[in-house]
């Protein structure tokens, strides 16, 4: 069982122990993430984030990727709305300076000039580089035309324009603002013993100044209201990639666990009612599949596909025609039967690694989900009655808003994909590259 001890001026400690081999998991968490980003700034979190690895102290970018090779160990980082996480890896018998290294990192990133712009330069080029995504685009498209200007349908990674405008004193505030003792949570896994933990947590956080944790600056995002489309206009494209959806659901609702049981039978397996409907009768798209989407305010319920051009309007049609039926007529006992055994069955694999097993207790944490989120996941499935799931899908998801997002060449299929969509409202063509 992961272990929690609460350290100095706030800060968490989560630890889960594994002798199985000789690595260590290092994970420094904040409480804040993108969602602090301001619409003009989008993207500074995370560049600020980037940055405590280009100089710290007396260290150059250089000399701290050739510390962290000698030691065997690795750092990685990575954002999103709501936490931020500094992720680090090492082989235990040099787990003790590589604390050392790591501790620099954090308390003392010194935000090089010239480092700093190269590091713009390789956003910037990174987020055009995305434009040749078109999965991303439909993503993209998708969250903006869902969450339209709540913080959720931003991009961690920013905009051009917003990434460009950022300076070093943008970044030393929000390094200031986001690395206090009160927003950090550290999690170990691996050959480490308890007490070790602690000791590494302390000096992690020991020059760390003193501050509470960030108030969560996310509303309770507003459901869209009728049929949308966002078309993403892009040339040539012979495949397309199609995202429908609407605001789904919170791990604090009484039917969560329920709405998630029914989605799983709806697209949550290879045997899912879309993969049988869409790629195994019909063969139009290699998946198909439903998800919800999970933080701290509701997130998504979001329908995936990727089939050719000349059958994306038919395959939307198709799929609308599932969900409505799903939502209409519920799922049968049988399909219930199924997917519960196959829920509880496959969770051993949520949980086999030391890893898997700290990172849960820090969603709970950081995310604020229920304590027995993950620990009481497998009795709340087979819980599951017939008539709770399909109440559930009920109550929670609505065939009249959908918003559809699909990456293609409008000039070819447009048309056909808006008379696809019954009852359509607005929709927009946007182009793939406008940012």
């Amino acid at each position: 069982m992961t272990t929690r001890i609460e350290l100095e001026g706030g800060a968490l400690l989560y630890v889960e122990e594994s002798h199985a081999i000789p690595l260590v998991e290092v994970v420094v968490s904040t409480r804040s993430g993108s969602a602090h980003d301001s619409v003009e700034k989008q993207g500074l979190f995370r560049t600020t984030l980037g940055m405590l690895r280009r100089g710290a102290r007396d260290l150059t970018s250089h000399q701290i990727e050739d510390a962290l090779d000698r030691l065997g160990s690795e750092i990685s980082l990575d954002v999103n709305a709501s936490i931020s996480t500094v992720y680090g890896q090492v082989i235990e018998r040099n787990l003790g300076p590589f604390i050392e290294l790591f501790a620099t990192l954090l308390e003392s990133p010194t935000f090089p000039e010239d480092e700093f712009g190269r590091l713009k330069r390789e956003i910037v080029a990174d987020l055009i580089g995305a434009r040749d995504n078109d999965r991303a685009l439909a993503q993209r498209a998708f969250r903006r035309g869902l969450f339209r200007d709540h913080p959720y349908s931003r991009s961690a990674a920013g905009t051009i324009p917003g990434v460009e405008s950022l300076t070093t004193d943008d970044a030393r505030a929000e390094y200031r603002k986001h690395f206090v003792k009160g927003n950090i949570v550290i999690g170990f896994s691996g050959d480490i013993s308890l007490e070790a933990a602690e000791k590494h947590a302390r000096r992690l956080i020991r020059d760390i100044p003193d501050g509470p944790r960030l108030e969560d600056p996310v509303p309770p995002p507003a459901p869209i209201a009728g049929r949308r489309l966002v078309f993403v206009d892009k040339p040539e494209r012979t495949q397309t990639q199609i995202v429908i959806g609407q605001l789904g659901t919170s791990p604090h609702d009484d039917d969560h666990i329920p709405l998630t049981v029914a989605n799983a039978v709806f697209g949550g397996t290879f045997t899912s009612r879309l993969m049988r409907e869409v790629r195994s009768k019909r063969g139009w798209s290699y998946g198909a599949s439903s998800r919800l989407g999970i933080d701290r305010q509701r997130h998504s319920f979001a329908m995936v596909t990727f089939p050719a051009a000349t059958d994306a309007a038919a395959c939307i049609a198709l799929q609308l025609e599932l969900f409505t039926d799903l939502v209409e007529k519920g799922i049968t006992a049988r399909e219930l039967a199924f997917i519960k055994r196959y829920l509880a069955r496959s969770f051993a694999f949520e949980v086999d690694t030391a890893s898997k097993r700290l990172h849960q207790a820090l969603d709970v944490e950081l995310l604020g989900l229920p304590a027995n989120y993950y620990s009481g996941h497998v009795a709340q499935v087979e819980a599951v009655t017939l008539e709770q799931a399909n109440t559930a899908l009920k109550n929670r998801l609505t065939t009249r808003d959908l918003l559809v997002s699909i990456v293609g060449t409008a000039s070819e299929i447009e048309g056909k994909v808006r008379e696809a969509i019954p009852e359509l409202g607005a929709h927009d063509i946007v182009p793939f590259d406008r940012d």
